[in-house]
């Protein structure tokens, strides 16, 4: 475990480039491993979590050359995925985890166990076991509902399943499942979660539409996907945005980022604060299912927040950025409440409680709620240490907060971010 100082920046100034994004890189290699032929990945995220999912279709019997500029991967198709006796370890990554059991569930007669690290092994899978039950699977977890967790495959049957709660993840394993089902599988979500899979698999060729709600995928025989360029992560750019906002004459140009408008909740939260980001967004599309992923370049420029209220629905969106919002309401006027975002309980740590314990203990007025947490804005913070707790988002957030501060953060286990943006540091050290 590392601990790093972060001191007050005077300003942040430059151009950097958005690091690939995390939940596309999964899925790419996760597609390109149920395909027959080579799929070519650029842009792909080479840090941890992703290195997990490589690892994971390479034990399931998976080619995978990586190069300097991309990534090819020579799959085995929808229904070949070998069996192996050792468990397969997703190390922290939870969409890995909650993807991977949608594929292998259609595997007849065939199991897998899947684990990982501690931290995975706090975040539960029941709401993935249920819909693949339904479906014919099943998953036999620890204590009911956590890792490590047995998957069986079997002959499964198409259902129509409506999502207690807005998740990508269990759509996307639901979605998964269906393309090896008996027939046409719907999912109806309560609000729209992010549509990385869904892009991808008409990309892939598969028979995918979406009606308000409502996404049904039809079974197949084969995808067909060449090549995957992925974009910028956003949820990674919203580290260097929210320095930009809250660290005073900075201004910055975040390069190349994805704007699914799945991913810029954020961006929409960002705007009622008063915080100016420029870029060529896409508009909301409910129906219309497209292929692609949008990129534009942000431009970013510091000035003063008002806050705001984030309510249930906006959650799905802004799920991953959140804790920044909690950060950004420290600099606003008046206050910032997030509200229907229990969700943050069950991610790489409990985030409402260690954002809530981290920012107050560099001087933030902030309460925690049971699913949300409200920040009375007090135009900065004094600075002090934090602990990251094994969680990339919290260490990269106290970074981003000792940059602002009017003394510094020391972050305990900065080495975290890792996860997910392993070139933050020295991204930062080039704008400041």
């Amino acid at each position: 475990m590392s601990d790093v100082f972060f001191a007050p920046a005077d300003r942040l100034r430059g151009t950097v480039a958005a690091p690939p994004d995390k939940s596309i890189s999964h899925r790419a290699a996760l597609l390109g491993a149920m395909t027959d032929e080579p799929v070519r990945i650029t842009n792909f995220l080479d840090a941890a979590d992703t290195r997990s999912t490589l690892a994971a279709v390479q034990q399931l019997g998976a080619l995978a050359e990586v190069r300097a500029d991309e990534v090819v991967l020579r799959g085995v198709g929808l229904r070949e995925a070998r069996e192996v006796t050792n468990a397969i370890d997703v190390g922290n990554a939870g969409t890995l985890m909650r993807l991977l059991p949608g594929w292998l569930a259609g595997h007849e007669g065939r199991a897998w166990i899947v684990d990982g690290d501690e931290s995975i092994r706090r975040r539960p899978v029941d709401r993935i076991a249920e819909p693949l039950r339904q479906m014919g699977g099943q998953i036999e977890a620890t204590d009911g509902r956590f890792p490590p967790f047995r998957v069986f495959g079997g002959r499964l049957r198409s259902i129509a399943y409506e999502l207690p709660v807005a998740s990508a993840q269990v759509k996307s394993c639901v979605l998964l499942a269906g393309l090896v089902a008996d027939g046409a599988t719907t999912v109806t979500e309560p609000i729209p979660s992010r549509d990385h899979t869904e892009r991808m698999l008409a990309r892939a060729g598969v028979t995918i539409h979406r009606n308000g709600r409502h996404v049904t995928v039809a079974n197949c025989d084969e995808l067909e996907l060449e090549s995957v360029c992925v974009p910028g992560d956003l949820s990674s750019a919203a580290f260097l945005i929210t320095a930009g906002l809250i660290v005073p004459g900075s201004r910055l140009v975040v390069k190349d980022v994805g704007v699914n408008w799945t991913r810029t909740g954020f961006l929409r939260i960002l705007d009622r604060m008063g915080g100016i980001v420029i870029g060529d967004l896409e508009s909301e599309q409910i129906d219309e299912l497209p292929s692609d992923e949008p990129i534009t370049d942000l431009d970013v420029t510091a000035g003063p927040l008002v806050g705001t209220v984030v309510e249930a629905d906006e959650v799905p969106l802004a799920i991953d950025e959140l804790p920044l919002v909690a950060l950004l309401g420290c600099f606003a006027e008046g206050e910032t409440v997030v509200r229907g975002a229990g969700e943050l309980r069950v991610k790489e740590s409990d985030r409402i409680e260690a954002v809530v314990d981290g920012l107050r203990g560099l001087g933030a007025a902030i309460e925690a709620t049971s699913d949300g947490f409200a920040v009375r804005g007090t135009g900065g913070l004094r600075g002090g240490t934090l602990d990251a707790r094994g969680d990339h988002r919290m260490a990269m957030m106290g970074a981003i907060a000792g940059m602002a501060s009017n003394s510094g953060v020391c972050v305990v286990g900065m080495d975290a971010a890792t996860v997910s943006y392993p070139r933050f540091a020295e991204d930062f050290a080039g704008l400041v």
